[in-house]
């Protein structure tokens, strides 16, 4: 049965996110929590809080053993971008745009 976790609005763009996750996407789960750990990436720690998050919710919800989860997919999508302004000289401003971004993991038990 499949498990899913989300998080939504993280403070982070979503093209480094997606650097992350497509170095774990389709491994075991003990083998992507190892490369989440040192990892020194930002997303490598905001994906490894969120896939401690589906590990718990297979367990708890799905009755699932651990050791058989991988993971089935990782979804990585822009999220709102928010727009700041800095004041320039002679009374002008830049545009500031902080990006967001939406990841979502799904685990899958396999049959063995």
């Amino acid at each position: 049965m499949d498990t899913r976790a989300y998080l939504k609005g993280t403070r982070l763009s979503p093209q480094k996110a997606a650097l992350v996750a497509n170095q774990i996407r389709g491994k075991r789960v003990d083998q992507a929590m190892d490369f989440l750990i040192y990892d020194k990436q930002k997303g490598s720690s905001v994906i490894k809080k969120l896939l401690e998050s589906a590990i718990a919710n297979a367990e708890n919800n799905s009755n699932s053993d651990i050791d058989k989860l991988s993971i089935k997919s990782i979804i990585v999508n822009q999220g709102m971008r928010l727009k700041r302004m800095k004041p320039r000289a002679r009374g002008r401003a830049d545009r500031i745009i902080k990006p967001t971004c939406h990841i979502e993991i799904i685990l899958t038990e396999e049959a063995k």
